[in-house]
């Protein structure tokens, strides 16, 4: 049996179906650019709107900010035209916050705030009709001005410087140059009163530096002050430190062997006594003769017989010791001290304080 020959394709169909596979490649390809193009230019397009939405909105939230920072600026502007009275300013600059903003706090209270002091500013005042003042009377003050000049006379200084007061509280002005002169008298002489006579020295210290405050105080006024502070000083050592007290009333008591303060001792009397109580301590510390001398010192201003049997036992201790006991007994022994060089009232190595004057504080 004989096979029939295979068909062979004509050369051109060959080429026709390769030109047709090309074409369809050729038309796909296309197709995906074009849906690439698509893509692209949809993406654009929403980019753009997106861009332009964001614009817009960034824009109007512009406008919004600059509107609030303009109401916000007229706000306060028409705040400092209210406290200054200028209402009708005010009142323009609140309108336009509220145009510009109807929600903005406050705006709607200070406008009629504004509109309030507008009609207030705008009633008429009616002036009070003047009249005349009446002649002060005077009498009231000559009157207490003549007390205070009997008071003076009468050196009641207390009296006087109560009256002065009392004329201050009620008119300030009236001789107000002679009331001066009138209250430094007063408080010159009781200050010196008080330490003098009362022995109330903080008080007459007190009195003599308000008087300073008006005049320089005079030499014998500024003296009784000084010692007056001395004498506070040395109290203040007493049983303490006595080589201090004799020191500080071994200058007071010969210019004012009286001086007291408000426990009554003078001067005079503190200095004998811190002479006595030095000598005691000089006996405790074994020092016979620096105690005899304390002991004579003190007996130059009175005798009693207890200062007296002092003064005899530390001489005699002093020279050796007491005078061998009687019925055969034996006498204690005793240091012999070497006899001091101390000056009577005056202890040795001591200096003497220096007074600093200070001004108290009324």
């Amino acid at each position: 049996m004989t096979l029939p020959d295979p068909i062979e394709p004509a050369p051109g169909e060959g080429i026709q179906a390769e030109t047709g596979q090309v074409s369809l490649k050729k038309r796909h390809r296309m197709g995906v650019y074009l849906i690439g193009i698509l893509i692209l230019l949809i993406g654009t397009g929403l980019g753009g709107l997106l861009g332009y939405r964001a614009g817009v909105n960034l824009r109007l939230q512009a406008q919004l900010d600059q509107k609030v920072m303009v109401a916000t600026n007229q706000y306060q502007l028409g705040l400092v035209d209210l406290q200054a009275g200028r209402y009708e300013t005010a009142k323009k600059r609140f309108e336009y916050v509220i145009h510009t903003d109807p929600n903005f706090p406050g705006a709607a209270d200070q406008l009629a705030r504004a509109m309030l002091e507008m009609s207030l500013a705008l009633t008429p005042t009616p002036e009070p009709t003047p009249t005349l003042a009446p002649t002060p009377d005077l009498r009231g003050e000559a009157e207490i001005f003549a007390n205070i000049q009997q008071s003076m006379a009468n050196q009641d200084w207390k009296g006087a410087i109560a009256s002065i007061e009392a004329l201050r509280d009620l008119n300030l002005t009236y001789r107000a140059v002679d009331l001066d002169g009138m209250y430094y008298i007063s408080l010159r002489f009781l200050g010196v009163q008080n330490i003098l006579n009362e022995g109330e020295l903080e008080v007459g210290i007190y009195h003599l530096t308000l008087a300073e405050r008006f005049a320089p105080l005079d030499v014998d006024a500024n003296n009784y002050r000084i010692w007056a502070r001395q004498y506070i000083a040395a109290a203040s050592f007493w049983k303490i430190d006595w080589p201090k007290v004799i020191a500080y009333f071994a200058e007071i008591y010969p210019a004012l062997p009286n001086l007291r303060d408000s426990s009554g001792m003078t001067a005079t009397e503190r200095y004998r006594q811190a002479l006595i109580g030095y000598g005691d301590k000089l006996v405790m510390d074994s020092l016979y003769c620096d105690a005899q001398i304390q002991y004579e010192a003190a007996l130059q201003f009175s005798s009693p017989p207890d200062l007296q049997t002092k003064a005899t036992s530390a001489a005699e201790m002093c020279a050796g010791g007491p005078p061998p006991a009687e019925n055969g007994a034996t006498p204690v022994p005793t240091v012999t001290p070497t006899p001091g060089t101390l000056t009577p009232g005056v202890p040795t190595s001591l200096e003497t304080p220096t007074l600093v004057e200070t001004t108290p504080t009324p």
